[in-house]
């Protein structure tokens, strides 16, 4: 099976920009004015998975809370201290969990949209 993850957003530039150069995703592909949507698919090349950004004209309702999490676990030590550095060199702040679980097993931060995204340091060989 293979999974992708889609949002609405106003700002594509800003969340490719995010994904790519702080996580290190793949940008995968795209597209311009397909219907009214333009929009990008990153993750990494030799995945199963992979997130899909649109914009449109139409501004996104999102509704979300504080337990709506994306997570990312690092393949390995040297993975993870790249993107803590990346994060501590572009200023973006840590976000303080609501589940102390991810607070003791890595860091939150905020994507350009506002989501929370989790870097676990929980399974790194």
């Amino acid at each position: 099976m293979h999974f992708r993850y889609a949002r609405h957003s106003n700002d594509l530039k800003k969340l490719t920009d995010f994904y790519s150069g702080i996580l290190n995703l793949d940008i995968l592909g795209g597209f311009q004015d397909h219907d009214g949507y333009n929009g990008v698919f990153l993750g990494p090349n030799d995945g199963n998975w992979h997130l899909e950004f649109t914009e449109s004209p139409d501004a996104p309702n999102h509704s979300f809370d504080e337990e709506d999490n994306l997570v990312f676990y690092p393949e390995n030590r040297l993975v993870y201290d790249q993107i803590l550095q990346r994060i501590h060199r572009e200023n973006i702040p840590l976000v303080k969990p609501k589940n102390p679980y991810w607070e003791t097993h890595g860091v939150m931060i905020l994507d350009p949209d506002g989501f929370r995204v989790v870097i676990s340091g929980d399974r790194i060989n």
